[in-house]
């Protein structure tokens, strides 16, 4: 048999996996995708020339690493401050990145908030004095009297933010991502995704801006992720990135098959594996010496044999969010550009907007405008995605796309966004296991980690993968860990797990 690795899944771990295999050793990577698209939920989804970017995601890492390997991919396209103003780009070379200004701010009480809060005038406005004065009451509490055991998401960020803080822009939107109560969410959740962000940081990160005198370095690497001003941006969506990805692989002798279903996998010994998987109305078989999984762990433990009991009911008691994006073209928004940033049409500068009002069920909004120029064919209109959460079993979920679409419509017009008579055109899109969830079985996820991980040469990398809600660069660096601890001959795999958000990456360490 040849020396072959089996990729379950073509997003970004899949993908960096395989090309860093043809980079690194004589293995051959197949990758089998599912679907007939290529980069997972980091695809970029093309209506009529109007490009959807499944979720936002900001070109940005801590790690050199990550950030070189986009950087030797696409080249970093000149500013547009030096191109003739509320023009598109004339740019002739597609394969760029472009430098985006970040803005991401909350709507709550039918008014905009800096995201993160800051204290500043503008928040003294919305909130009224009385409010501000219970937030700093609060917050001073949670300093002097802490939570000493936390044992869920509302303890992680009542000890941080205070009672009050956490209830006004946190727990709701966070409530919506995740369809449980905060007090049933691991804390865990709050140390991967904002265990460096505190309001000493926040308030810190404000008054440094006011002084800010030169253009930062991209990498950022002093500030928080949440906290980060600018970032790169492929000129067509993530999409165009990992399909670049994917040509690279072919071109280096790499395999991709798409619209193949994996459905089961054997080991044979303690270095080889059949990998089964569905194609059209035809199942095969494939030989194999390595397996990268990127499906859900659920998938992976249901498409195995003898998988004890234990370990069986614990997988498919891990659970996932899915996500829904209603795209919708429109002649302008109802809310008017009030920043000194100057945008086309006075279309507000955001990138997406945190949707905190507790009458709609909306999560987020995306404008595609501000990622991008070229995300939006004519670039006198407004492209915008309303992003949605929902459980397998959710009403919305089963809601036909019509009615669904309708009712988000009718959701952005009553907190006032848009007008309905200037809608042009609406679609929808649906991702299933999107976000792995911190409930369910979770607890005794480890038991289920460390039966996989005794499988040699299996390899849990990515997102869904790990069960973990890792951001793209974290899932690459798994991925590229991974094919290193092979070139290594490493067979333990902590290092794989040891790469996690908002903590200090490992590559450098060369831990044993």
């Amino acid at each position: 048999m040849a020396n072959k690795a089996i990729i379950i899944g073509a997003g970004p771990a899949g993908l960096t996996a395989a090309l860093e295999l043809l980079k690194k050793t004589d293995i051959k990577p197949v990758i089998l995708e599912k679907t007939s698209d290529i980069g997972g939920i980091s695809k970029t989804v093309n209506y009529k020339g109007n490009r959807i970017d499944i979720g936002g995601h900001r070109f940005f890492s801590k790690s050199d690493v990550i950030m070189n390997y986009w950087q030797d991919l696409f080249d970093i396209a000149p500013s547009p401050k030096d191109i003739e103003k509320n023009k598109k780009w004339n740019l002739t070379d597609d394969n760029v990145f472009l430098e985006r200004e970040r803005l991401s701010r909350i709507y709550f009480l039918r008014k905009f908030f800096d995201y993160p809060v800051t204290l500043n005038g503008n928040t003294i406005k919305n909130l009224g004095v009385f409010r501000i004065f219970k937030i700093g009451i609060s917050y001073v509490w949670a300093k002097i009297f802490p939570i000493r055991n936390e044992k869920n998401l509302e303890d992680f960020f009542v000890n941080r933010f205070g009672r009050v803080l956490y209830k006004t822009f946190f727990k709701d939107y966070t409530e919506k991502v995740w369809g449980q109560s905060c007090t049933e969410l691991s804390a865990e959740w709050g140390a991967q995704r904002i265990k460096g962000l505190s309001v000493t940081k926040v308030i810190s990160h404000y008054i440094k801006s006011l002084f800010k005198t030169k253009k930062q370095d991209i990498a950022q690497k002093d500030k928080e992720t949440s906290l980060i001003e600018r970032f790169l941006y492929p000129k067509y969506g993530p999409g165009q990135l990992w399909e670049h990805v994917a040509d690279l692989i072919k071109e280096k002798g790499g395999e991709i098959i798409m619209d193949s279903e994996f459905i089961g996998v054997q080991n044979i010994d303690s270095k080889s594996f059949t990998v089964k998987y569905r194609q059209n109305d035809s199942i095969i078989e494939m030989d194999t010496n390595y397996v990268f999984s990127t499906t859900s762990v659920k998938n992976l433990i249901n498409a195995m044999q003898n998988v004890p009991d234990n370990i069986n009911k614990i997988a498919n008691g891990l659970l996932h969010r899915n996500f829904i994006t209603v795209g919708l073209l429109l002649d302008k928004l109802a809310i008017k550009n009030k920043t000194q940033i100057d945008t086309i049409n006075e279309l507000i500068p955001d990138n997406w907007i945190y949707m905190q009002e507790k009458d709609v069920k909306m999560g987020r909004i995306q404008i595609f405008n501000n990622w991008s120029p070229f995300m939006v064919d004519d670039e006198s209109k407004v492209w915008i995605g309303l992003e949605y959460f929902c459980d397998p079993d959710d009403d919305m979920w089963k809601m036909e796309n019509q009615s669904f679409i309708n009712m988000a419509i009718k959701e952005l017009e009553r907190v006032g966004i848009i007008i309905k008579d200037d809608l042009i055109d609406s679609t929808i899109i649906k991702m299933e296991d999107t976000y792995p969830v911190y409930f369910g079985a979770y607890d005794n996820f480890d038991e289920v980690r460390n039966y996989l991980d005794k499988i040699n040469n299996l390899y849990l990398i990515g997102r869904s993968g790990m069960h973990r809600y890792n951001n793209s660069d974290h899932s690459m660096l798994t991925a590229i860990t991974a094919v290193q601890n092979i070139v290594d001959g490493r067979i333990d795999k902590r290092n794989i797990w040891d790469v996690n958000t908002e903590q200090d990456y490992h590559e450098e360490k060369g831990e044993e």
